[in-house]
């Protein structure tokens, strides 16, 4: 069979498949990108657009931080044109995947630039904490000017490994930063309507720690920044004791977290039981966060109702 003839046969198929050999061979030739977890991937397709197909090796409402990667996910990483992470300690086993996949492609680290907090570590099997200081708290994205800077090392990152496109990536990057900065002055101009003493708030690990600092809450959790090891009952009791003493309002449940300690935090307290929050993942696409906007905007919901 000539190679006219199969070329033929191919375009009928795709017409009846309801495609055009254009759409086909535009499809073939986006970018293959992979992000560590939800919310980078989401920041990745807003820059990359039409041009950029994004996996996300950890999905909505997983867990990054105590992830085991299946071999699909080498498999995934090696055939990427581009992979994406967050750094900062946030993804322990992802050197080792990178290792194994034998991946060639350049790996971006997002939060390149930013200037990072402490963040209270895990404990260790007997209990017994690590010290407050001894890691960078990894979990710089609730900070919106720090997805700012997630933004523009995305937007690097493809224009370096697709150059022909880089423009569009500018644009959007640029579309999208404008977007961040509404965001941005509105969770300001909501928590500056709470009353600076009832914006405590309790959550499952340390997650939130960028979040405080740039906008004023005070937030307390049994567990340090990593969610691999379990709070000890010395934790518990701390937090326990504090909510009682400081008369925080509400504790939180976060979707990666089971709900069970967070509720017999409240039950032994006397603190409500606020809403459902999005700390290290978004939501399934039909849930109430399924991108970076709509995340910050239903923890800024959750808080605003259980603190007013």
């Amino acid at each position: 069979m000539g190679s006219g003839v199969r070329r033929g046969i191919v375009a009928v198929c795709l017409v009846l498949l309801g495609l055009s050999p254009s759409v086909a061979a535009a499809d073939e030739a986006r970018l293959k990108a992979v992000a560590t977890f939800s919310i980078l991937a989401d920041l990745v397709a807003q820059v990359g657009g039409d041009r950029v197909t994004v996996t996300s090796l950890v999905g909505p409402d997983a867990d990054a931080h105590g992830y085991s990667p299946a071999p699909g996910d080498a498999r995934r990483v090696a055939e990427a044109d581009l992979v994406v992470v967050n750094g900062l300690g946030f993804e322990g086993w992802l050197e080792r995947l990178i290792k194994a996949s034998g991946t060639k492609a350049p790996v971006v680290i997002a939060s390149k630039g930013v200037k990072t907090i402490a963040g209270r570590h895990d404990h260790d099997d007997h209990g017994h904490s690590h010290g407050e200081d001894d890691h960078a708290d990894p979990h710089a994205w609730q900070n919106v000017a720090n997805a700012k800077l997630y933004v523009a090392n995305i937007r690097d990152g493809l224009s370096a490994a697709d150059p022909a496109h880089a423009g569009l990536y500018a644009a959007n990057a640029a579309a999208y930063t404008q977007k961040l900065d509404a965001l941005d002055a509105e969770i300001r101009a909501a928590l500056a309507k709470i009353p600076e003493e009832r914006r405590r708030i309790i959550t499952t690990h340390d997650s939130f720690g960028y979040f405080s600092a740039a906008y004023g809450m005070r937030f307390l959790a049994p567990q340090g920044i990593s969610t691999d090891s379990e709070a000890g009952p010395k934790d518990v009791a701390r937090i326990i004791r504090q909510i009682r003493r400081d008369r925080v309002p509400a504790v939180f449940v976060e979707s990666i977290a089971d709900p069970r300690l967070m509720q017999q935090i409240a039950r032994e307290s006397g603190a409500k039981v606020g809403g459902r929050i999005y700390s290290d993942a978004l939501s399934a696409p039909g849930g109430p966060a399924p991108g970076y906007l709509e995340m910050m905007r239903s923890n800024l919901d959750a808080f605003r109702d259980a603190l007013s």
